[in-house]
């Protein structure tokens, strides 16, 4: 046990050696010392319904300033927990544990010990939360990250300290995810890098190529080598070895791994180690809000990582790139989870009516016959003569007809699409465009994701239903009709955004925050007291 457990032991231990219901506090009898107790947590829990509730269902019995052993393990638990929220990322200010012991030193009556009853389940209660699902609110931040983050309902933390071993529920409060642990050890890690002054001097240059000499190259290799990622050396030249450890930055970063410094990844090289524990922080949040059964089998889109996988058991099976959404506007791909239940070969694309109405009705007023392999309907699903409709008369408002591209290898969703019915219209999908692929930022589409290997996707989520998946889908999408083939065990889909994220090995890689959302993340963090190198007040 550690000397800071142990001084937290004993402080609490001898604040409360008076603390007996039976203790001559005042000249009172025993009955009167546990009606004034009462008397107080009434009065003190009156302005939390939760807690009031709690200790009207229990009789007023203390949770926390009791005699008994279970009361002082509860009360030496919260506060060793609340001393160490800095290694979780969380701000001491916040639960303000001198402020606390100040209250329980202070305690003389049985009055002052319902006060400081209730004081210590309200400051419980918040620090559950904040440890198990997050101390922010996502869509306070940004509406585009409208994940439904998986809150208890608060007495539930209270009933369940009462009944359990205190230890083991402290224990069991922050998320338990191998993600998570990893991302606690890369805040230290990075706490001891910016300590230490981190990677040096930042790189003078938007960009270098192999061949290249000067200082800008000898201050990239000092940069290559502080990073564990190039050998010591006195090279001068961009020379074969650090073209190697280019490539393997380049691999690590989610970047084309060509071994050219080119701008995206000159951006990531010099990116401070500050920066890299912001990003440790911030998916520290995210993975609380994220703090939930995500499946056995399941699909993980990570937004910034441009990726879309499947994973089995805990165990990357299945891994492609994707595009997603554009960075303006209302294209943005927002963060959510849904079930997969569901894909359509050979799908028809049902034109969303902001496009409709904003890309393709001002073509339509220069000229009816313009998107021509777009068919357009009217309210009863009939196609429209074109020839026969004035477009210039109607706004974005009263346009009255709807837009259809059929199936073909050309559509806009390509041959298939993959559905998790959801309020945002968002899916997976096929594309023509396959060139995108080859980008470090792959942000181009209206909010769908589009996948660079929609058909071998395809079959790794039938391989579960069909002894030849290649063959059944191939044999449907030689049909060359819109063809519905539901998922007899539906997946799980869950779209993130983490610029910090874990290999496989278990190693902590970076991303751009391509949206600017963490960001945002982190100037809220900031608000609420977070700071960076472990030292929070």
């Amino acid at each position: 046990m550690s000397r800071s457990t142990n001084l937290v032991r004993a402080v609490v231990l001898a604040v409360f050696s008076v603390l007996s219901l039976g203790a001559t506090l005042v000249p009172n009898s025993a009955t009167a010392q546990v009606t004034a107790f009462k008397q107080a947590v009434a009065e003190a829990a009156a302005r939390d319904e939760d807690i009031a509730a709690f200790y009207r269902e229990n009789g007023y019995t203390p949770l926390w300033t009791g005699p008994g052993d279970m009361d002082r393990e509860r009360r030496a638990q919260l506060m060793q927990a609340i001393r160490s929220v800095a290694s979780h990322g969380l701000p001491v200010a916040r639960y303000d544990p001198e402020g606390l012991m100040a209250i329980l030193a202070a305690v003389r009556t049985p009055r002052d010990r319902g006060m400081a009853e209730v004081e210590m389940s309200r400051v419980f209660l918040k620090y559950a939360r904040d440890i198990q699902t997050g101390m922010l609110i996502p869509n306070r931040i940004t509406p585009q990250m409208v994940r439904d983050v998986p809150y208890r309902e608060r007495i539930s933390y209270l009933t369940g300290l009462r009944d359990a071993q205190p230890a083991a529920f402290f224990r069991a409060l922050p998320p338990r995810s191998m993600e998570y642990n990893a991302l606690i050890k890369e805040k230290v890690a990075m706490e001891r890098l910016m300590k230490a002054g981190g990677w040096g001097p930042a790189v003078p240059a938007k960009s270098l190529r192999p061949g290249d000499s000067g200082a800008a190259v000898i201050a990239l290799r000092n940069r290559l080598i502080a990073m564990d990622y190039l050998k010591r050396s006195n090279g001068r030249t961009y020379d074969d070895a650090m073209q190697a450890a280019v490539q393997q930055f380049q691999i690590d970063h989610g970047l084309n791994d060509d071994g050219v410094a080119g701008d995206a990844t000159m951006v990531q090289i010099n990116t401070s180690v500050e920066k890299r524990l912001q990003s440790v922080l911030v998916a520290m949040e995210r993975e609380r809000w994220f703090n939930t059964e995500r499946g056995k089998r399941h699909i993980l889109v990570n937004l910034p990582d441009f990726s879309a996988k499947i994973i089995d058991d805990g165990k990357i099976t299945f891994y492609t790139r994707s595009v997603i959404g554009a960075n303006k506007g209302d294209r943005p791909t927002p963060e959510f989870s849904d079930v997969m239940d569901h894909m359509v070969i050979n799908p028809s694309w049902f034109v969303p009516r902001s496009i409709a109405t904003k890309e393709y009705l001002p073509a339509l007023k220069r000229n009816p016959n313009a998107v021509s392999h777009i068919e357009i309907t009217d309210s009863r699903g009939r196609k429209v003569n074109r020839g026969a409709v004035n477009f210039s008369q109607y706004t974005e408002r009263s346009f009255p007809y709807a837009m259809r591209q059929p199936p073909s290898s050309s559509n806009a969703l390509g041959l298939v699409k993959f559905m998790f019915p959801n309020k945002y219209n968002i899916y997976l999908h096929d594309t023509p465009a396959k060139s995108l692929f080859a980008r470090d930022v792959r942000a181009y589409s209206h909010g769908c994701i589009r996948l660079a290997q929609p058909f071998d996707f395809a079959y790794a989520l039938l391989a579960k239903q069909e002894d030849d998946p290649k063959g059944f889908f191939q044999s449907v999408l030689r049909t060359g009709q819109e063809t519905r083939v539901d998922l007899k065990e539906p997946v799980p889909v869950h779209i993130i955004y983490r610029t910090a994220v874990t290999n496989a090995r278990g190693h902590t890689e970076y991303r751009a925050d391509v949206y600017g959302r963490d960001a945002k993340i982190w100037d809220a963090l900031s608000r609420a007291g977070v700071v960076l190198g472990g030292v929070q007040g």
